[in-house]
């Protein structure tokens, strides 16, 4: 496939775009970067001009100046003027990219025609913020390598990782291309995030999508977007982790298909 190379806000934000037609942005998770998505790309690509955000701190994107999910919010709109982003656009999330895009939503509904969040959550219970707390710590003690089989395990089903045993390894490599800082930045973002409140505000037509065995963001917390935003519509994949797109393509694009029009 063919990719342009964008940048924004004097290099501050980076990303790729590749195919034509109506546009589409990809927000990755926190544990994973744009290349999640590249199982499902040329589809998407074939029928969209798709543009792949780098989040602060991946891939040349600079960390936000400040642990502000608004600071994140502010990164993304000024993509989407200096990229040139239509106002019908699809949005899509995973993870904590999928609260950003919650969060971008929120703020800009005019910009967006239709929004996708799989896997996320917008705002996490104790013990949800307990894990990013400790992933933050271990990534201050011993750098980013050191998360390595926890990423794993919360990225894929415990099924998918037995039989893939060198996911564990294939994280460790995504990883350590992040800003450490910029990591710690986002788990404290998390932690603090709480867009429950402000969801039934939310007149975007919003499709979620959530693997059943998700254990960064458990299927109820998924179904909570879909319970306070109106008209949102829930499909949960049999047997998938956190990152629908990375474990089963073939079962997310079926799921979003009609929705996104593919």
């Amino acid at each position: 496939m063919q990719f342009e190379q964008l940048s924004a806000g004097r290099g501050a934000l980076t990303a790729v775009r590749t195919g034509k037609g109506r546009d589409l942005v990809v927000l990755h998770s926190l544990l994973t970067d744009r290349h999640a998505f590249d199982p499902v790309l040329p589809p998407l690509a074939a029928k969209h001009r798709v543009t792949l955000f780098n989040l602060p701190g991946f891939h040349g994107s600079q960390p936000a100046m400040l642990a502000l999910l608004d600071a994140y919010v502010a990164v993304i709109e000024d993509g989407f003027d200096e990229f040139g982003i239509a106002h019908d656009t699809v949005l899509m999330g995973n993870g904590f990219g999928g609260t950003v895009a919650l969060a971008f939503a929120l703020a800009h509904p005019e910009r967006i025609s239709r929004l996708v969040i799989s896997d996320a959550a917008a705002g996490f219970p104790p013990e949800g913020q307990q894990a990013f707390a400790v992933m933050a710590e271990k990534v201050a003690d011993s750098g980013l390598g050191s998360i390595a089989e926890i990423a794993a395990k919360r990225v894929f089903s415990p099924a998918y990782l037995a039989a893939h045993p060198e996911k564990i390894e294939e994280r460790k490599k995504v990883l350590l291309e992040i800003d450490p800082k910029a990591f710690q930045a986002a788990c404290r973002i998390l932690q603090e995030t709480d867009l429950v409140p402000l969801l039934h505000r939310l007149h975007v037509p919003t499709l979620v999508v959530c693997g059943e065995f998700d254990q960064a963001t458990p299927p109820a917390l998924n179904r909570q977007i879909v319970d306070k935003v109106p008209g949102a519509r829930y499909v949960q994949l049999p047997g998938c982790g956190h990152c629908p797109p990375l474990e089963q393509p073939e079962q997310f694009l079926a799921a979003i298909k009609d929705f996104v029009g593919l």
